[in-house]
């Protein structure tokens, strides 16, 4: 990196802050400016390690020293931030010293054969993002979320992925028509009714429709389904949580393919 690569900031006021804690802050501020927010060395490491290059890196005043070393290839600009500062634009109650800022990735177009989750309505970022990291691990690489989904991009989201986000193609905003591009049996989960899962014989590739978390999934989603499956409770809870239930289903997918 050269010096002219570099610009220190300490006012509250400067631009780029304003714009970074609305990135950091705000749900859906992505989609406004185009750019991703990653806080913490942990999804930084994941893009890294997916080739990708930030647009700008941005570092704590206390942890620059170190950074410069570290991570001097890592962008093409580089902002310093009072301490004070970075703590202030932080969407985390204990503030990392670092993040990226990516460009957003082009829209995915909906492949029709691809291992697929769709996200009908799920509206809690953490569920979402655990989602996604099963799908990556579990050999799924798209994600279609229904309008009315969690915002796939937030910086809840990105956190609760750990990463998953750069081995997905990631698409939202569909409407139900828009899942007919599918070619891939449509498989869906139910608390109460359909084969169970460890006794199905699950096709692949597929695609796992998971549901709101407290309605399910939608009537419409349920007729255009191949299968119907429930997970076995010997416990005997009611339900599981989306998120614990993408686990499963998609691991059984994933293995027995």
């Amino acid at each position: 990196m050269t010096s002219s690569s570099v610009t220190a900031i300490h006012s509250r006021d400067n631009t780029f802050v304003k714009d970074l804690r609305r990135l950091a802050q705000d749900t859906t501020a992505y989609r406004k400016q185009g750019r991703v927010w990653l806080e913490g060395d942990h999804l930084c490491r994941a893009a890294l390690a997916r080739g990708l290059r930030a647009s700008v890196a941005v570092f704590s005043e206390s942890f620059w020293p170190q950074a410069q070393v570290e991570y001097a290839q890592a962008a093409t600009k580089f902002i310093v931030l009072a301490d004070a500062l970075f703590a202030d634009v932080s969407g985390l109650e204990s503030p990392a010293s670092m993040g990226f800022i990516l460009d957003l990735p082009a829209p995915a177009s909906l492949q029709p054969n691809a291992p697929t989750v769709v996200l009908d309505r799920v509206q809690d970022a953490g569920n979402v993002g655990s989602i996604l990291r099963s799908a990556s691990a579990f050999g799924f690489r798209q994600v279609a979320a229904i309008k009315g989904s969690a915002a796939l991009w937030s910086p809840k989201v990105l956190r609760a992925g750990m990463g998953a986000h750069f081995a997905l193609d990631l698409i939202e905003g569909l409407a139900l028509d828009d899942l007919a591009a599918l070619q891939v049996p449509l498989l869906v989960t139910s608390s109460h009714a359909g084969d169970f899962l460890h006794r199905a014989a699950l096709p692949w590739p597929c695609a796992w429709v998971m549901g709101h978390e407290g309605q399910g999934v939608s009537p419409a989603l349920e007729d255009r389904a191949s299968l119907r499956i429930r997970i076995a409770q010997p416990g005997g809870e009611e339900s599981l949580n989306v998120a614990a239930a993408a686990a499963i289903c998609l691991h059984a997918s994933g293995a027995g393919r």
